[in-house]
């Protein structure tokens, strides 16, 4: 039976939160754990890009930007892979700036992204989305096509603001367009432990979404700010750092929910 992968958003309207870092990092470590990992630069910005030491190359039919304005059926002429065995993207550049104006006039202009990414869902066992920092036109394609999201919140301040606006979105997404659009994990991000306000942080977002919260949090780390200037994950820049540890036992962690959830749902129900 050919494998159906599992297609994750990673998202936050909020800027500065670790969805780029968490795409790059997760989507490796997935990878180095034998998973065949699908990153998707939805942000203009082309971070996600650059960060895999891709930045300013085409796959052979162009851009994420192409891939949504065009009515293609062989997606993977799309993908690029990257020196990483495993893992593979379809990159952005700045074309993609226009996308939210150039989507409004295309039919179906939510589900542009699902169409393209259920072509692609039997060559992958992941499928990551960087979305960018707002609740757009992009954003809204990624939750359509996405069948469950991650929720990076860096441990600050701040953090929890704005949340509400991102879950009455995902309300919405489910009610007019994807019925099955779940939570996969909120990951703390940018965590200091020293702090009191980390702790305090940390403690409010677990009171909030409760078992939806990963267990893994991302600490603060130098390297992983290092390793996208030198166009490489952190987990390959030092595999020994905390940063780098910290986003393999998240794939551990993921891994784990991902394969009780597909035990749970195989196991015959009782009624």
């Amino acid at each position: 039976m050919k494998s159906t992968a599992k297609i994750r958003a990673v998202a936050n309207q909020k800027g500065g939160v670790g969805k780029t870092t968490t795409a790059i990092n997760l989507g490796t470590s997935l990878a180095m754990a034998e998973q065949r990992v699908l990153l998707v630069d939805l942000d203009p910005q082309s971070n996600l890009t650059s960060g895999v030491g891709l930045k300013g190359q085409t796959a052979p039919a162009g851009t994420v930007y192409q891939a949504l304005t065009s009515d293609l059926d062989d997606m993977s002429t799309f993908v690029l892979k990257t020196t990483i065995q495993g893992l593979s993207l379809i990159p952005a550049d700045r074309n993609l700036t226009g996308a939210e104006i150039d989507l409004v006039n295309l039919p179906l202009r939510e589900q542009r992204l699902r169409t393209c990414l259920d072509r692609l869902r039997g060559d992958f066992d992941y499928i990551l989305i960087d979305t960018p920092p707002s609740l757009g036109l992009l954003t809204l394609n990624a939750l359509v096509a996405a069948d469950a999201v991650f929720i990076p919140l860096n441990c600050e301040y701040f953090a929890l603001e704005g949340l509400a606006d991102l879950v009455a979105t995902l309300r919405r997404v489910r009610a007019a367009f994807n019925p099955s659009l779940d939570i996969a994990g909120v990951l703390m991000t940018m965590y200091d432990e020293r702090t009191n306000l980390g702790q305090q942080v940390s403690r409010d977002i677990r009171a909030f979404f409760q078992d939806r919260v990963f267990n893994t949090v991302i600490p603060r780390n130098i390297r992983l700010g290092e390793a996208p200037s030198h166009g490489i994950p952190a987990i390959l820049y030092d595999v020994k750092s905390r940063g780098a540890e910290a986003y393999l036992a998240l794939a551990r962690e993921v891994l784990a929910r991902d394969s009780s959830a597909a035990v749970s749902s195989t196991e015959p129900q009782h009624g």
